[in-house]
């Protein structure tokens, strides 16, 4: 598979300057799911904000508390959402600089009632994995901003990669999480992920200007509403073929992977799989296809 960011190859436990005030240091946790690993980012200069502590490592957390300098210390411990490469080091990070770990909320919270359904039908989301044990200190709710000494950030709640997520505000620049990568479109797994809350909240973040995007994985983007349009414009393709796909007769989320996604290497069709299955909700939300049976993350599904 081709590298779909080259030049971007930082090294591991390295804080590296992004620009004045803000710092990234990159997690030892490299997969097909997280690319080079998880992007934690320092912001301010005094009293830091850490966003994105990662997975629980000792040697990222090391990392980290290496990165406080002289006259600086640890105030705010920010989570974008609670998969497991972004959110268990927060609370280890907590306990060592005695700081308050704020987030939307736990793993299930944000869910739709569709997705709390399909949770009770047994279907667990696929992926990075969920940090079922996280809790928040502080629950942030959507538009609320908090300050540090030397800067202030915007939580916006933007469900649809996870139903937890943030996206943090620090003027024209967002810190992204997994919303919005530059190397990859984001894995959309139900009940976590919701297809629907994906769209809405990039057409949200479509509607404002942006400079640059801080992504949880992969390198910054410099065009963040191109992107933006971008991942729009390839879900509402693939929206297209599923219809297709489904126009041949009745399918399951696994069938129409395979017939859709022809040149995904076989370790990654459960991904697309999951992918598909949150396309197939989306669509049975907006009455254009329904379940033959129950809904599950097996079910079959038909046109109307």
């Amino acid at each position: 598979m081709q590298d779909p960011q080259p030049d971007f190859k930082p090294s591991v436990g390295v804080t590296e300057d992004l620009s004045p005030g803000l710092r990234r240091i990159l997690a030892p946790n490299p997969s097909p799911m997280t690319f080079r690993g998880t992007n934690t980012y320092l912001l301010g200069t005094s009293e830091l904000a850490v966003i994105d502590p990662g997975p629980d490592d000792p040697a990222h957390l090391q990392a980290i508390e290496s990165a406080v300098l002289p006259g600086q210390k640890i105030t705010h411990i920010f989570v974008t959402h609670a998969h497991l490469d972004h959110s268990p080091l927060a609370r280890p990070l907590a306990n060592r600089v005695d700081a308050p770990v704020l987030a939307f909320g736990r793993a299930e919270d944000g869910r739709s009632k569709t997705m709390t359904r399909l949770a009770l039908s047994g279907c667990v989301g696929g992926g990075e994995g969920v940090d079922q044990a996280f809790a928040p200190d502080i629950h942030l709710s959507d538009d609320q901003v908090i300050k540090g000494k030397d800067w202030s950030l915007r939580a916006l709640h933007t469900p649809g990669h996870m139903a937890n997520h943030l996206c943090f505000a620090w003027d024209n620049v967002l810190f992204s999480g997994d919303l919005v990568m530059g190397w990859a479109s984001s894995l959309v797994s139900p009940p976590d992920g919701d297809l629907g809350g994906f769209m809405a909240s990039l057409q949200r973040l479509d509607r404002t200007s942006w400079d640059t995007f801080h992504a949880g994985h992969g390198a910054p983007i410099t065009t963040p509403n191109a992107r933006v349009q971008e991942l729009l414009a390839h879900r509402m393709a693939r929206e297209s073929s599923i219809l297709e796909g489904l126009a041949a007769g009745p399918a399951n989320a696994q069938r129409l992977a395979r017939m859709i996604y022809t040149e995904t290497p076989e370790a990654l069709l459960p991904a697309a799989s999951r992918n598909v299955l949150a396309h197939l909700i989306d669509l049975m939300d907006k009455s254009f296809i329904e379940p033959v049976s129950e809904l599950s993350e097996t079910a079959v599904f038909r046109r109307i």
